[in-house]
């Protein structure tokens, strides 16, 4: 099938880092490792957290489903990058392009309500103890898991359903390691108004909004933790908002960063620059920064290598 503009795309070459050719085989190495790490240690965090009934609390009950849409979410994108990395002419056919930008909506958006979700509990614990356990129940815990995926499926479906109903002729090289939104926009022969609508729309939705959310719930949780009367108490409360806290900053972050961004407009390099953070090296942050700064989770974890040693 053709066009004025040549001829139908069925299948796009990523550009990756082809221009650093030389840094190829190390990046390869070290996405790799960073890449085990994140299987191994949100693997580890699902295991605990079921294993051990000291961690079946709301709160570890949503770390679960996070460390899991994370390993999904990488695995969505690193696989492909390393055999593109290891190739000399790397390319994708349009069905493929079009799965992986679904996945990349849907597992994103699922962790951006799945981090929402955690502040609200974090909330409720802390500044409405006494209404916890309502607020709180298996019903109220399993409803907002099952409304994050259901974002996530909704989000990702109209999402690329909408960028890929668009007609692409001619050219068909992606200037990035992955099927992300922008720079497959960028490579369509009609208006593309209607995807940067969307984008723009599940930008704000999805991580402007939550992120607004986040902070408000820790504002509240801030004013209460000044109103407890000793420093150790205050101290506890805050050790159990730090982790939470610092996997939001670093996840919504690059997000806004890599979102916002690029609506005024970037160079390639800088976005793929960008996302390598976003998509490969965050999510090993998380079972970090659950493990080594959380007592309950290093307990379950000394637990667990007991009845093994």
């Amino acid at each position: 099938m053709e066009s004025d503009n040549g001829t139908a795309v069925t299948e796009f070459i990523l550009l990756g880092f082809s221009g650093f050719h030389s840094l190829q085989r190390p990046l390869f190495w070290g996405v790799l490792c960073i890449y085990l790490v994140t299987l191994l240690g949100n693997s580890l965090i699902i295991v605990l957290t079921l294993a051990d009934s000291a961690l079946h609390s709301p709160m570890y009950f949503f770390l679960r489903h996070f460390s899991l849409v994370e390993i999904l979410y990488t695995t969505t994108i690193v696989p492909r990058m390393l055999a593109d990395l290891l190739s000399t002419h790397p390319t994708i056919p349009l069905a493929s392009c079009f799965t992986q930008l679904y996945f990349l909506s849907f597992f994103g958006v699922t962790e951006c309500c799945l981090l929402t979700a955690m502040a609200y509990d974090r909330y409720a614990a802390i500044c409405r103890p006494l209404h916890y356990t309502t607020l709180m129940n298996n019903g109220a815990c399993n409803g907002m898991v099952g409304a994050s995926y259901l974002m996530g499926v909704i989000t990702g479906t109209t999402h690329s359903i909408c960028i890929f109903t668009l007609s692409f002729y001619g050219a068909n090289k992606i200037h990035h390691y992955m099927c992300d939104i922008m720079p497959v926009l960028r490579l369509a022969t009609e208006s593309t108004f209607r995807g940067e609508v969307g984008n723009l729309a599940v930008t704000i939705s999805f991580i402007v909004i939550p992120f607004f959310l986040i902070m408000l719930s820790y504002t509240c949780i801030l004013a209460t933790i000044l109103g407890v009367s000793t420093s150790q108490g205050r101290r506890k409360v805050f050790s159990t908002c730090s982790s939470h806290l610092f996997v939001v900053i670093l996840f919504f972050g690059t997000g806004t960063v890599a979102y916002l961004r690029r609506e005024a407009g970037s160079s390639p390099d800088t976005d793929q620059i960008i996302a390598v953070f976003y998509t490969v090296v965050t999510p090993m942050f998380n079972p970090f920064v659950y493990t080594l700064r959380n007592k309950e989770v290093t307990g379950a974890m000394r637990r667990l290598m007991s009845r093994f040693l």
